[in-house]
């Protein structure tokens, strides 16, 4: 027979204030940040040069480049959708959809899709990469069947999305037929962002030029953060500046107090009144970033991010820790 247990159980075990834990331990050493050593640059090549025996620290454009990337690697706890919007036409939002899904794609590893919401006939995918197939949001929207309930797989989706490659995104294109179908409702949009949001984290929305349109507004009512562009141009800033009067009157303040807003510069600086387009904008918006002028954007053809200049990717990694931040 086993001896009998003792009448009363014994105390639990706490330790006194001098006796070390296991878990003091592990916490000190999770906490313990490694030392910053510069990996771009002049400072760099002198690191890979002495052999590790000098490590200097990071420059201080290194050090912000590297808050930004940590701030657009940040979990936002579930789906989000970024929506681009300016009803001029020419005011840089397809061109700001691709270079900040390719900015998060690169920093983030995936799940990321560009989606054209264009009312008509949209750009998107002619300034996307092509895939092995051509298909658009309509093909989508006639085969939502497949999706219902807890049907449909990524690989399912993979034929209605364009795959970026090295971007590390997807595109959802719009009808590219200047004479298609009728325009999308708000309930079509509902159904497929219903069906893309099971299958990624980031969604970045394209609009189209009225504001008047049900999946103009539909795109609106389901943004968590909006991004506002327009070029270094009176006409761009001051349509800009009047849907953002439509947006506060119709309830969507914060909205609007929380937007983005990106300027494009265009080669020469002569003849805009820049500073007055700041004011404005700062004025109504969380933030004003510029976007420097860069010759591949301007020649219309597809985007691809390793032939971006390193000014064009600072600049878009600066303006995407500021949308993450609204995240």
């Amino acid at each position: 027979m086993p001896p009998p247990g003792p009448a009363y159980p014994e105390p639990a075990w706490t330790p006194d204030d001098s006796t070390p834990t296991a878990e003091e331990f592990a916490r000190r050493r999770a906490n313990r940040p490694a030392d910053p050593i510069a990996t771009m640059g002049v400072r760099a090549a002198v690191n890979r040069s002495t052999l590790g025996l000098v490590r200097l620290s990071p420059s201080r454009h290194e050090q912000e480049i590297r808050q930004d990337v940590e701030m657009v690697r940040r979990n936002f706890g579930g789906l989000r959708q970024v929506t681009v919007v300016n009803p001029k036409g020419g005011a840089g939002k397809t061109v700001a959809i691709l270079l900040l899904a390719m900015t998060f794609g690169q920093k983030r590893g995936g799940y990321v899709l560009a989606w054209d919401n264009n009312e008509t006939q949209g750009t998107l995918g002619m300034r996307a990469q092509q895939d092995f197939h051509s298909r658009t949001v309509r093909d989508m929207l006639r085969d939502l069947g497949q999706f219902q309930v807890s049907h449909g797989r990524v690989g399912d989706l993979s034929q209605y999305v364009r795959s970026q490659g090295e971007g590390m995104f997807d595109v959802l294109a719009s009808d590219e037929s200047a004479t298609g179908g009728e325009m999308l409702t708000a309930t079509a949009f509902a159904e497929i962002r219903e069906v893309v949001s099971r299958f990624y984290k980031l969604i970045f929305v394209d609009t189209g030029n009225n504001v008047r349109a049900q999946n103009w507004q539909a795109a609106i009512d389901a943004t968590d953060q909006l991004l506002i562009t327009m070029s270094a141009r009176n006409d761009s800033a001051e349509t800009a500046a009047r849907m953002l009067d439509h947006l506060e009157q119709s309830g969507r303040q914060r909205l609007v107090r929380q937007a983005v807003t990106v300027v494009s510069m265009p080669p020469s600086r002569k003849e805009i009144d820049l500073p007055a387009i700041q004011r404005h904008f700062a004025a109504r918006t969380r933030a004003v970033l510029l976007a420097p002028y860069e010759r591949l954007i301007d020649t219309g053809e597809p985007i691809r991010y390793g032939q971006l200049s390193s000014a064009s990717r600072d600049a878009w990694l600066k303006i995407a820790a500021a949308v993450a931040e609204g995240l």
